[in-house]
């Protein structure tokens, strides 16, 4: 993707994790940026980290007026929409005894109402410029993990949402893709190890290669099947998990 007029990347879930390291990389590859997020404090406090052309829309993605608007405002900043990232998403685990109804509502409205719906709001936009999306699943969502019902679900309709919207939208020159990562090294994960007592060297056993990913992996990966060199890829679901899935 490149020459002329810059391109215009929307990242949901921008201003953390996933999100924002490839909020970084769309900037270091001279697109426009516009962050997602619930929170003005928490992009104020990367803010100086992004070189280049970044905004911020505060916009909740469980919210089917707030999807639209993150197109509209979007368009109104910088013209038009070149990518979306759907990075939005929350985690939750826990026997399926113990979850009720909130937490699994909770879940499902930001994993995939979120990423349906903003879809959805960019679709019109995306034509216009023969764009791309990228949605983040996991690798939850391609095989099972022990009390992880709920977000396992919700990942596997990521995956599944993806295959469909990619056909019903490769005739209109916009592809869709996704990418399924594992465990990725962020502050919220190690809380949560330091939490349940285990580190990541012990998580990192499962990992053929050793290792747990960084987010700057992930992003790549977004980055890769945004770009001209994945041209003729669409509905491809690209694992970036250490062989986990293998």
């Amino acid at each position: 993707m490149g020459g002329g007029v810059l391109r215009t990347a929307i990242i949901t879930g921008g201003t953390s994790g996933i999100g924002l390291a490839a909020a970084k990389i769309f900037l270091a590859h001279d697109f426009n940026c516009v962050l997602v997020g619930r929170s003005r404090e928490r992009f104020d406090g990367v803010k100086a980290e992004l070189n280049g052309h970044a905004e911020f829309i505060s916009a909740d993605v469980r919210s089917v007026a707030d999807c639209d608007k993150i197109i509209s405002r979007t368009v109104e900043i910088f013209g038009g929409v070149d990518v979306l990232v759907n990075s939005a998403g929350i985690y939750g685990e826990g026997a399926i005894t113990s979850a009720d109804e909130k937490f699994f509502d909770d879940i499902f409205a930001t994993n995939v109402k979120g990423t349906f719906f903003t879809a959805q709001a960019a679709v019109d936009e995306l034509v216009k410029r023969r764009g791309s999306i990228v949605n983040v699943a996991s690798d939850a969502g391609l095989r099972g993990n022990y009390f992880c019902a709920a977000y396992s679900a919700s990942k596997g309709a990521v995956v599944a949402f993806t295959r469909s919207l990619a056909l019903e939208l490769a005739s209109l020159g916009v592809r869709v893709n996704c990418v399924a990562p594992g465990d990725v090294l962020t502050p919220l994960t190690a809380a949560q190890l330091q939490a349940s007592g285990s580190t990541v060297a012990e998580l990192a056993k499962i990992y053929p290669l050793g290792r747990i990913a960084t987010a700057e992996e992930v992003a790549a990966a977004i980055y890769f099947l945004a770009s001209e060199a994945a041209s003729f890829i669409t509905g491809a679901i690209l694992n970036v998990d250490g062989g986990l899935t293998a």
